[in-house]
């Protein structure tokens, strides 16, 4: 089960607060942040994202794994807090393919876009730190890498 992120970005049409993001205002967050109630995030895109410690804290305490869709500052930030935590970077088949979604969604203008397409080259090329390697080509597929990743990772908790 994934947890849900914290975003003080605007919310899409189809959305839902609570299911898609907890979409907070700036100050919100920001007052999250200084109480110790995010345990990592980062600022893209102007706009804050991040992951709550009590949507941690509920997982844990009911022995669910903790699956985080996190950016790569966070991915660091979460390693070190939890260091028997396992990090899955997962790509885009390439770069002109990601361009291509981003393209398709239509929800981004070009600023925007070629600001993600930046973003993302520098987090390939810090893709090294993670643990596991998926590249998102098949939806069906990737998820299937992702799972069974996860299910030996519950198998053998102590291998890294």
């Amino acid at each position: 089960e994934k947890t849900v992120s914290a975003t003080t970005r605007t919310m899409r049409e189809g959305e839902v607060n609570g299911k898609n993001y907890h979409f907070l205002t700036k100050e919100q967050f920001e007052t999250a942040l200084a109480e110790g109630n995010i345990v990592e995030h980062t600022c893209y895109c102007e706009n804050y994202y991040g992951t709550l410690r009590s949507e941690v804290e509920r997982h844990m305490e009911q022995q669910i794994p903790v699956i985080l869709v996190i950016e790569v500052e966070g991915a660091g930030n979460i390693k070190r807090m939890y260091p028997g935590s396992t990090t899955i970077f997962v790509m885009p088949p390439d770069m002109k393919e990601l361009e291509h979604r981003l393209r398709y969604r239509g929800t981004e203008a070009e600023e925007v876009i070629q600001k993600r397409l930046r973003r993302a080259e520098t987090e390939i090329a810090r893709s090294a730190d993670y643990d596991e390697h998926v590249v998102n080509d098949v939806v069906d597929t990737c998820a299937e890498e992702i799972y069974s990743i996860i299910q030996k990772r519950i198998a053998e908790p102590d291998a890294e």
